[in-house]
């Protein structure tokens, strides 16, 4: 036994150190530095109410401006976290880390199956050394999961390829699953789907494999259908006007696609580093050039098709897109990250037999370390004193600098935060204020006041708007800051 797990750790040592390197970088001061705002306040409140046996619901988060419900999902994932941790946004954060560090070894698998042991290991250290990945692999988002659940459709895409019997019906339930958590570029999953069954034709399952598909692909959609029995037209005539009024869709595209491939080219570059598209573009032009020479043989190769399926449909649906008032967001193709990465990877890895290929193997690493290292000190070597930064460790000392000055006394809080709507200290009132003092806020207006803000980097005119309007609110007594947080005790000056 031990024989064989010296065996097992000497053939796997590179891939347990990468593994081991992607989970210091994913757990890295996750409790000070964890991003807690709008978002995720909005969906704490919601997940509080479940699992308190307050209200339970039945539909997720709002897609952008669409009026679309995604489904209650990533609630319901999120509740067994947030209540072992008391409330903790700690805890669900991890659990996310977790999946996505699960994700880079379904990663490093399809891979290997893909392209050998070579391409499996670089996919698997760009994604893991990646800032963009990593900070994308923290978010305490629905978009989050998808990393996982993105990896995990090309893995069994490729068993479909060997003929393996359960594979459509997972495939059903994984985009099913995917629109749960994003819907958003994941709706091109469909046609890149159809393509590769169009192409691999002569090996599809019969009817009832496809019905068994098409069942488990409507099965995490229930809730929403239930929503909408309960509340007839909420989703459907969103839905409706999304794709037919708000004319989401055109084939017009060409008075747009000046401005959608120079964002394409950020989007892409910024999964490797941040803030480098000059160093990035030669290794770019390197990889087209590859395969561009090499096309005839990648092609030859099925398991490539449906990678470069994968990558290219999100790039060319959204050249048609032009709802959601316009606006399409780095986000939007999270479930696309990792499978970007793989595809660069494949390509790369493919020169790496003769000299020049090494060479460029060997200047990419080199950069990919030197601009991550830049981009870790500049997201996570970080004060907490910073006075134009925010985290959730001041958000907690603001919160008992204001329970510790307040002692016996009841008081009001009143809050700016950039988004405006102050969901995440509405949510950490709720549970910190319940969990360490037993008490919270009164909502009746008495004299005792904190206010608290934070530093508007973007909007500075809004908060500034802000505190004058507090000027004829209440007057300042004291005040604390912590990094880009402030907080005020106020005399709230009586109405006359």
């Amino acid at each position: 036994m031990l024989k064989k797990t010296r065996k097992f750790l000497s053939a796997n040592s590179l891939l347990i150190l990468i593994l081991l390197l992607a989970s210091f970088l994913r757990f890295f001061r996750i409790s000070e530095l964890l991003g807690f705002w709008y978002d995720q306040g909005r969906d704490a409140l919601v997940i509080w109410d479940m699992y308190h046996g307050i209200k339970f619901s039945l539909v997720g988060q709002m897609m952008g401006f669409t009026g679309i419900l995604r489904g209650g999902w990533f609630y319901w994932l999120l509740t067994p976290f947030y209540a072992m941790g008391g409330g903790s946004p700690v805890w669900p954060t991890a659990f996310l880390v977790i999946t996505s560090i699960l994700a880079l070894f379904v990663l490093y698998k399809v891979g290997v199956e893909i392209g050998g042991r070579k391409v499996g290991l670089m996919a698997l250290l760009i994604a893991s050394v990646s800032v963009y990945v990593v900070n994308a692999s923290r978010w305490l988002s629905g978009t989050t999961p998808e990393l996982l659940v993105s990896i995990l459709l090309i893995w069994t895409v490729l068993k479909f390829l060997q003929k393996k019997k359960w594979a459509v019906p997972l495939i059903g339930l994984l985009v099913g699953m995917s629109f749960q958590f994003e819907g958003a570029t994941e709706v091109f999953y469909v046609p890149a789907l159809l393509l590769i069954f169009f192409i691999n034709r002569q090996i599809l399952p019969g009817l009832k494999t496809f019905l068994l598909a098409i069942v488990l692909f409507i099965i995490p959609a229930v809730p929403q259908l239930m929503f909408e029995y309960r509340h007839p037209g909420v989703l459907s005539g969103a839905l409706y006007n999304f794709v037919f009024h708000e004319k989401t869709f055109t084939l017009s595209f060409w008075e747009i696609i000046r401005t959608r491939l120079p964002y394409y080219y950020g989007l892409f570059y910024s999964k490797f580093w941040i803030n480098g598209g000059l160093v990035f573009a030669p290794f770019l032009i390197s990889v087209i050039y590859i395969l561009i020479k090499k096309w005839k043989k990648f092609w030859t190769n099925p398991k490539f098709k449906i990678l470069f399926i994968f990558a290219v449909v999100p790039f060319v649906g959204t050249l048609f897109f032009v709802g959601n008032l316009g606006a399409i967001y780095d986000y939007y193709f999270t479930a696309y990250y990792l499978i970007w990465i793989l595809l660069f990877s494949f390509i790369l890895v493919s020169v790496s037999g003769n000299r020049t290929g090494k060479l460029v193997i060997i200047a990419f690493l080199a950069a990919l370390f030197i601009k991550n290292a830049i981009g870790y000190k500049d997201s996570y070597f970080i004060s907490l004193d910073d006075p134009t930064r925010t985290s959730f460790d001041g958000q907690l000392k603001a919160i008992d600098w204001i329970y510790k000055d307040a002692g016996d006394r009841d008081f009001n809080f009143d809050v700016y935060v950039p988004p405006v709507v102050p969901y995440e200290f509405d949510y950490l009132f709720k549970w910190y204020g319940n969990s360490r003092y037993g008490r919270v806020p009164i909502e009746k207006n008495i004299p005792l006041l904190y206010t608290i803000y934070e530093v508007d980097v973007y909007h500075p005119e809004r908060l500034d708007a802000w505190l004058e309007r507090q000027k004829g609110i209440g007057m300042v007594l004291k005040e604390q800051r912590f990094g880009g947080i402030v907080v005020q005790e106020r005399q709230r000056i009586s109405e006359k």
